[in-house]
C-alpha cells in the first residue's frame, strides 16, 4: 500500500485541468496553431531564423515542443524538473552560438503564449476555466519560467494578465521573417489544410496579433465547432483527424492523446 511517503510527487496533480489541455491531442493543435501566428510577430524571432529548426521544419519543431510540455506536465517532480533543466540548457547552447542573450522579456513571451492559449484553446473546444483552474494554469507555467530562470515573472494570474497585454503591445511586429514563416506553413501543409490553419489563428489569437496579420475576418471553421465538440470521444474523432492531420504527421499526433495517463 502507498503512503504519503512513498506516494510519487508529480510536477502537475493528477486531478489538475492542466492535465487535461495538455493530454488532448485536439486542444494542442489548436494551441500550436495561435502560437505559430504569435511566434512570426515576436520582435525575437530572427532566434527561431539563427537555429533554423522552425523555418526548416515548422511540423516538427511543434512535436518536439509538445514532447518537453508533456515530459513536464505528465512526470513525476524530479523528472519535470530535469526536464525544465534540459530547454534551459538548450537555450543556453543556442545563446553560446549566437555571442549574445534571449532577451528576458522574449523568454516571457513565448512562456505567456503558451499560458494564453492554453486557456483560449480549452475554452474553444470545451468549456472556459474556472478562475481556481486558470490560477491552477497559471502556477504550473510560472514554475517552468522559475525554473528556467526567467525573471519578472509576475506573482498571479490578474498580475500576469496585465503583464500579457503589456508585452502584446510593446513586443509584436510583422516583417520579413513573419513572411517567411507563414510561406513555409503553407508549404508544410498543403493549401487547405492552411486556411484551415488561419481559421485556427482567427478563432484563437487577441486583437493585436490578429490586426497584424491577414486572418480571415468569418473564420468558416468556426460552424464546425458544435459538430468536433458532437464527436470529441466518439469513433468519428479519429475519422476527423485522419483527414485533417497529413498522413506523416497522424500517428504522432494520436499519441499526444494522454489525458488519461497515470
Amino acid at each position: 500500500m502507498e503512503t504519503t511517503e512513498t506516494r510519487p510527487r508529480f510536477f502537475v496533480e493528477k486531478s489538475s485541468v492542466v492535465r487535461r489541455i495538455w493530454g488532448d491531442a485536439d486542444v494542442i493543435l489548436f494551441i500550436f496553431a495561435a502560437c505559430a501566428a504569435e511566434f512570426a510577430l515576436n520582435r525575437a524571432v530572427d532566434w527561431l531564423f539563427f537555429t533554423g529548426k522552425l523555418p526548416a521544419d515548422p511540423l516538427g519543431r511543434l512535436f518536439s515542443t509538445v514532447r518537453y510540455a508533456q515530459e513536464i506536465v505528465f512526470a513525476e517532480k524530479e523528472a519535470a524538473d530535469r526536464a525544465v533543466g534540459r530547454m534551459s540548457a538548450i537555450h543556453a547552447g543556442v545563446e553560446a552560438a549566437r555571442g549574445a542573450q534571449i532577451p528576458a522579456w522574449a523568454y516571457r513571451d513565448v512562456l505567456y503564449m503558451l499560458i494564453d492559449y492554453s486557456e483560449r484553446a480549452y475554452r474553444l473546444l470545451h468549456r472556459p476555466l474556472r478562475p481556481a483552474e486558470q490560477a491552477e494554469l497559471y502556477d504550473v507555467f510560472r514554475r517552468v519560467g522559475a525554473g528556467m530562470g526567467i525573471p519578472d515573472l509576475p506573482a498571479d494570474y490578474p498580475a500576469w494578465q496585465t503583464d500579457r497585454w503589456l508585452h502584446l503591445d510593446r513586443d509584436l511586429v510583422r516583417s520579413e521573417h513573419t513572411k517567411a514563416l507563414f510561406r513555409r506553413y503553407r508549404e508544410a501543409l498543403g493549401g487547405w489544410r492552411y486556411r484551415l490553419l488561419l481559421d485556427a489563428q482567427a478563432l484563437l489569437v487577441p486583437a493585436p496579433v490578429r490586426r497584424l496579420l491577414p486572418l480571415p475576418e468569418k473564420p468558416r471553421l468556426a460552424a464546425a465547432l458544435p459538430a468536433y465538440r458532437a464527436i470529441h470521444g466518439s469513433p468519428l474523432r479519429a475519422l476527423a483527424q485522419r483527414v485533417l492531420v497529413p498522413d506523416a504527421y497522424l500517428a504522432r499526433v494520436r499519441q499526444l492523446d494522454r489525458w488519461n495517463a497515470g
